[in-house]
């Protein structure tokens, strides 16, 4: 990014923290209807820096590299067929896998964070799953957290010089894994246990979802990997090409 384009970036995160702290607020795919108002804003608005983030980094990427796109696109469906596949979980929301894990390792998390909320979208208005009004707790948890959380452990894998199939499968597991920890906390925090709180709301919500999501999570790790064996094997040059464009990134 440009200097012109950090700025507007770090001017809508400054926004973002100052729309987001309002005082209800400190109390997967959310269906609609289910949050209050001033959650589905306030989660909304936070999400605003890492989207304008996104699309700077997919605009400087195809820019400098046109093919990439073919890539990008595949990421994205990706990320809407794996995700469509749902399981009834906890009470106004599903277990699924996410697929955003492939999107942050090839492309990094802020462009997923587009890849994300185009797809959340498309499967609210065409599959009535999730919601135009949850679409901002959604599109943080799965588009945003869940990859920034995938891209952290590929690196620290890389760094580690862990086997990079064994670093692919960590990322995306764990990046799903992620994803329902993040969205447990959101309905936590509009849903407080009169007990305990918003932690055991949380460690309630977490109990639900952890019987179908570890096996989903480990399901996903493996078919993430099983797509990368495929991209090096049909799409080397794309890959070696954006590994340059990372490293000089």
């Amino acid at each position: 990014m440009n200097r012109k384009q950090r700025k507007i970036v770090l001017t809508a995160a400054v926004l973002a923290v100052l729309f987001g702290i309002v005082p209800k607020v400190n109390a997967m795919h959310i269906m609609e209807g289910y949050l209050p108002v001033s959650y589905c804003i306030a989660w909304g608005v936070l999400c605003i820096p890492f989207l304008l983030a996104g699309f700077f980094s997919i605009k400087k990427r195809l820019q400098t590299d046109r093919r990439s796109i073919t890539l990008l696109a595949m990421s994205g469906a990706f990320i809407f067929v794996i995700s469509s596949l749902k399981i009834p979980s906890v009470t106004g929301s599903c277990s699924h896998m996410t697929g955003t894990g492939l999107g942050a390792i090839l492309f990094g998390p802020t462009a997923v964070s587009i890849l994300g909320i185009i797809v959340l979208i498309f499967q609210a208005i065409l599959l009535a799953h999730g919601g135009l009004t949850s679409l901002g707790a959604n599109t943080f948890s799965m588009a945003i957290a869940g990859p920034l959380f995938s891209y952290a452990i590929y690196m620290i894998c890389k760094k580690c010089r862990v086997n990079k199939r064994v670093s692919v499968f960590l990322a995306a597991a764990l990046g799903d894994l992620f994803t329902y920890c993040v969205t447990s906390v959101q309905l936590a925090l509009a849903f407080p246990s009169p007990d305990g709180g918003v932690a055991l709301s949380a460690v309630k919500f977490l109990g639900v979802f952890a019987p179908t999501q570890l096996p989903l999570a480990m399901i996903e790790g493996i078919l993430t990997v099983i797509i990368m064996i495929g991209l090096e094997v049909y799409a080397q040059p794309e890959l070696k090409i954006l590994e340059q464009k990372k490293e000089e990134a």
